[in-house]
This record gives C-alpha cells, structure tokens and sequence, in this order.
C-alpha cells in the first residue's frame, strides 16, 4: 500500500519546515519517507526531493516567457502538471509501500477558486491507488489575533471541503507562543479546540456594529459545521511531530495492510525448527 500526505496551507505557515521535521523523525523511527515538492517557486530544502516539479516546469520561466505575475503563473505551472500527469505517474511508480510527503504551494487559490489541488488528490486516490490525506497549517502568531482567527477556520474549512479527503488541521510555531516557564500562552491555547461563541463577543468589541451580524453568521457557520479543531504543531519538540505523525497513521489507517513481522528469537531462538 502507498501513502501520500498532502501539505496545505497558506504561505509562511510553516509547511517545509514541518515537512523536515517530519522526514527527519520519521528517519529516527526506522520509516522510509520520501518528499515530493509541488511548490514551483521553492528553491531551498533541508531534504532534496525525490520528486520535483520543477524537473517539468518552473515557475521563473513560465513568468519570464509568458510574462504572468508570481500567482498566474504558479497557476498555470500547476494546470501544466496536471495537464501532464503521465509524468507525475512515471515519477511514482516506483514507489511500493513508500510514505510520501507532499509539499504543496501556499496559494489558497488552488483550493478555492480553482479545484487544481482537489483534483490532484482525487488523481493520487483514485488513479494511482495512494491513501491520501492531507495536513493544514496555520500559524499560530496569526491565531491570536481573534478576527484573524476566524479567517483561518474559514479557509482550513475551506480547504477540507474541497480536497474531500481526511485532513488534520495543525496550528504551527508553538514553540514562539510559549512563555517564560515554557507553557502555551493562554490566550493561544484556547484557540486549539474553541468555542466561537465566547470568542465573538471579543470580535465584535474591535470590529464595526455593522458587521456584527456578519460575525454572528460566521460563527453560526463555524459551530454548525464543528469540523476544526486545531492540533499544536512544535517542530522543536520531536512528542509533538511524533503526535502529529500518529494522527495522520490514524487517518491513513497506516500499516494495517502489512503482514505481521515474526520476532527475530522465533526464527532463530528456542522456535526454530528442528
């Protein structure tokens, strides 16, 4: 069986850098994983890809060529891969019960307004067999603003519904939100798994009493959908990557296809045939 874990989230959340950690600890505990980049415009890795766009197309040259901006041209960078997919299933087909992370652009865009990374997840689920899930950062500094909060329900929301696969939300950079004793500052904590009812009445002290009504229906959407919730993601702190990897097993229903291993003193100790 082959597993894909796709790295969602808006730019500057923290997606390489966790997907670092994540290889790095994966490494630690004996997994075999390898990175795909399907981030066009990325230029630096702490693990080189086994697999990169940019070996199809890249995004400097689609810009310089056809003289599109850094998001237009990103867009048709990813329309082009999946206008090439023959080559994206030549790239994996070498990979047999392999573990793949997948790191994706920031642009929200494509997950929104152009269904290009759904498709993509279909393609991976249906097509070439992967159990898929994906993985959504937010950064925790931006959470602790409330409004913003919102905002970052709404587009995890967002990005959950139209990859239709199994997703797990992680707020990341907890390590920058700690106090002095080490400890989850308080007001970022409440964050994790909120009720957005309490919060609302914060919003609406900040925000203009003509989009109260706004923020009310907003919240309505948040409680009656009650699909986020938030894992806290430090990437310094190999527990907290190692929870995180547990939770995307969980989803993945990692290893429950591979045959049982027989301990090694069965085969050679007091077992052994005779």
């Amino acid at each position: 069986m082959r597993y894909a874990v796709l790295v969602t989230g808006p730019a500057g959340a923290g997606k390489s850098t966790f997907c670092a950690g994540l290889i790095t600890h994966a490494q630690t505990i004996g997994r075999r994983v390898h990175l795909v980049n399907l981030d066009p415009a990325a230029d630096k890795f702490e693990y080189e890809p086994a697999i990169d766009i940019r070996d199809l197309i890249n995004l400097e040259d689609v810009m310089e060529e056809l003289e599109f901006g850094p998001n237009g041209g990103l867009i048709y960078c990813f329309e082009y891969l999946l206008n090439n997919l023959d080559w994206l299933e030549d790239e994996l087909g070498s990979y047999e019960d392999d573990y793949l992370i997948i790191d994706c652009p920031g642009q929200i865009e494509l997950y929104t307004h152009i269904p290009l990374l759904p498709r993509l997840a279909t393609y991976l689920s249906t097509n070439l067999n992967f159990r898929t899930s994906a993985v959504y950062l937010i950064d925790s500094q931006f959470m602790q603003d409330k409004s913003k909060f919102f905002a970052g329900v709404m587009s995890a929301m967002s990005c959950m519904l139209s990859l239709g696969i199994s997703m797990l939300c992680l707020m990341s950079k907890m390590d920058l939100v700690k106090d002095k004793k080490g400890r989850t500052k308080r007001e970022v904590g409440r964050y994790l798994d909120p009720d957005p009812a309490l919060i609302l009445d914060d919003v609406n002290t900040s925000t203009n009493p003509k989009f109260h009504n706004l923020n009310k229906a907003v919240v309505s959407l948040i409680e009656d959908q009650n699909i986020v919730s938030f894992l806290p993601l430090d990437v310094t702190n190999e527990d907290s990557v190692n929870t995180v990897l547990s939770h995307i097993d969980n989803m993945m229903q990692y290893g429950e296809d591979e045959e049982p291993k027989v301990p090694k003193d069965m085969d050679d100790g007091d077992f052994a045939d005779e």
